[in-house]
């Protein structure tokens, strides 16, 4: 059998949306790959068999270009994450900031009201120190 063959055999043998299925179901990556190899192990030890070394060479570089697009979806996830995680960020300095101003706010009405007090007690004591005075005079 020529490796045309052989690969094309292979490739139908791993379907995507079968093997999505089989994650979705819960199988683990080596699993699924240990599944495939019994199934396909005459394939796969003749297609061995015929592979040359620049074919070898080949199958590293697909193998870097899978890692890299692995690494690649792994920071798309990331970054989606991080970014939820900053909005949640920024929505709870908001929360904060919000309540601190409500803080002080209680503390400026809290001292508004108390300063008017005081300066009313302050008059009634005077006048009454006046009138007193004048009382006694």
């Amino acid at each position: 059998m020529s490796i045309n063959k052989i690969l094309n055999s292979l490739e139908k043998s791993w379907e995507r949306d079968q093997i999505l299925s089989h994650i979705n179901n819960g199988l683990g990556t080596d699993e699924i790959v240990n599944e495939f190899l019994v199934k396909n192990e005459r394939q796969i030890k003749e297609l061995n068999s015929l592979l040359r070394p620049e074919d070898i060479n080949l199958l590293n570089q697909i193998e870097q270009l899978s890692t890299c697009e692995s690494k690649l979806i792994n920071e798309i996830k990331n970054l989606n994450y991080l970014e939820n995680n900053e909005k949640n960020q920024i929505f709870n300095k908001e929360k904060i900031l919000t309540s601190n101003k409500v803080t002080s706010n209680r503390i400026s009405l809290f001292m508004i009201n108390w300063s008017n007090k005081v300066v009313i007690i302050a008059l009634l004591t005077i006048s009454a120190v006046a009138l007193s005075k004048q009382a006694w005079a």
